[in-house]
């Protein structure tokens, strides 16, 4: 008999059915045994009476016991329908009941929404963590988000391309993961902070427009709003202007929300597209909540922040400080083009230069970030002199200065980080909860125990010595 998922019963009635799944509760109420059978589409009563022979087994089992189960498809009695729940007009009579697998008693409540529990256990077991009903619906709704946004951008002629993990590593602003090489010793690869320049260079390709949902890397301090490694929804396209960026974003956004989250409301139907220093002389902050009401978690305030000064004043902290004379450092990246009206500006009061960045703020959190680039090799050199890189930080990025003499289209794009849209639209206060398996906030992984010591033979092979501490 072929499997009927739970979901689907309602579709059976008076008809037998064989089911596979978890037993979520069993209750015992003398000679009818109760259990409620779940599998990852939704959850059934089933009963079992003294009359089936597998009444027996019946009385074996246990919580989160693997089994499948045959059994009759019956509409409850009038009087015992739950119209609050999935399948609360029908309960499954068991006639058979076979244990694929037995489990132990879990070590975390699974059957909470689980944030009453330390995250080093839920993460430990972060397996059994996945299987409380909260969770299940913040996976399957961030597929589900996924999906219709890449259906939509293919509708506008944007093509998904997979960038290289195994890249370079360069001075864009954040620490890199690096990875040593085998064949190469003491050279190594870095782990993208993003696909910034492989995407400059699809349009140096004649992609024109791109889109990924790409696996990003960042060396540093871990928050409730950060991991060390996140999923960025990442566009670029050519011959677009900073407007065109902002309205497809806002049209593929609007309808994921009208979509999936029905109940949520957004303040504005066209975001306000605010000017930065407005907005730090008003708000203090360049990523103001301006919610109406905000204790509503089901109100959705997006703005736009534009007109970022293209530089801001160089600290000891920044990665720019290649000649150590330099006083500027790339307000977004130093791809970011300057405003047109203030190219002049470069020469004589860079401070002054406006930059063509636009940043997309939801309920006091910055969830995207983008720009017109450069596209001009003679600004990206004059920009580059003004963060102060050296000659050897230059040659780091000779690839794409090469590449944009080979005719180099005008070109912008937008990186959504896409673990803070799911946790804010799930109402969430971290992103780890809409993560599968994320990191502590020390960036440690207590299920696998990573990072880890690696084997001695490893390291000799990669021409690596590990130096303790004394």
């Amino acid at each position: 008999m072929k499997r009927t998922l739970i979901k689907n019963l309602g579709e059976n009635i008076r008809k037998e059915v064989l089911v596979k799944g978890w037993v979520d509760i069993r209750r015992d109420h003398g000679k009818l045994i109760f259990i409620d059978l779940r599998d990852f589409s939704g959850l059934v009563q089933a009963v079992s009476t003294p009359k089936e022979d597998s009444h027996k087994v019946a009385e074996t089992i246990r919580p989160e016991w693997v089994v499948e189960v045959k059994g009759m498809v019956n509409e409850r009695p009038e009087n015992m329908v739950n119209a609050d729940i999935q399948n609360g007009n029908i309960e499954l009579k068991i006639t058979e009941i076979k244990v694929l697998n037995e489990a132990q008693t879990p070590p975390i409540d699974i059957q909470s929404d689980g944030k009453d529990i330390g995250e080093e256990n839920r993460l430990k077991y972060r397996y059994l963590d996945l299987r409380r009903k909260r969770m299940q619906k913040n996976l399957r709704n961030r597929s589900k988000a996924l999906t219709f946004i890449r259906n939509y951008l293919e509708k506008e002629d944007f093509t998904e391309v997979e960038t290289p993990i195994l890249s370079k590593s360069t001075p864009e602003g954040a620490r890199d993961f690096i990875v040593p090489s085998r064949i190469d010793k003491g050279k190594f690869y870095a782990l993208p902070q993003s696909p910034q320049q492989y995407k400059q260079l699809l349009m140096v390709a004649g992609m024109e427009r791109y889109f990924q949902i790409a696996r990003c890397f960042r060396d540093e301090d871990s928050r409730g709003d950060r991991q060390p490694e996140f999923t960025q929804l990442d566009i670029e396209a050519s011959f677009v202007s900073q407007d065109d960026i902002m309205d497809l974003l806002e049209g593929v956004y609007t309808e994921v929300v009208k979509k999936f989250y029905p109940d949520k409301k957004i303040t504005k139907s066209s975001w306000p597209r605010l000017n930065y220093q407005d907005v730090i002389k008003e708000y203090g902050t360049d990523s103001p909540d301006l919610r109406k009401d905000k204790n509503n978690p089901n109100e959705l305030a997006f703005a736009w922040i534009i007109n970022f000064p293209l530089f801001t004043e160089q600290s000891e902290k920044d990665f720019f400080h290649g000649s150590g004379s330099a006083k500027f450092a790339p307000s977004h990246h130093m791809f970011t083009g300057p405003n047109p009206e203030d190219v002049s500006l470069l020469d004589s009061e860079p401070q002054k230069v406006r930059g063509l960045q636009h940043d997309l703020v939801l309920n006091g959190n910055e969830i995207g970030g983008g720009s017109v680039r450069i596209h001009d090799p003679k600004i990206q050199e004059k920009v580059f002199d003004l963060i102060g890189f050296s000659a050897e930080q230059k040659k780091k990025f000779k690839h794409i200065l090469e590449a944009f003499t080979y005719g180099v289209p005008p070109h912008g794009g937008i990186a959504m980080g896409f673990d803070r849209f799911m946790m804010i639209l799930e109402n969430e206060e971290s992103i780890r909860e809409v993560f599968s398996f994320p990191k502590t906030g020390e960036g440690r992984d207590p299920m696998m125990e990573a990072p880890s010591e690696v084997e001695e033979d490893q390291l000799k092979e990669l021409g690596i010595e590990v130096k303790k501490k004394k």
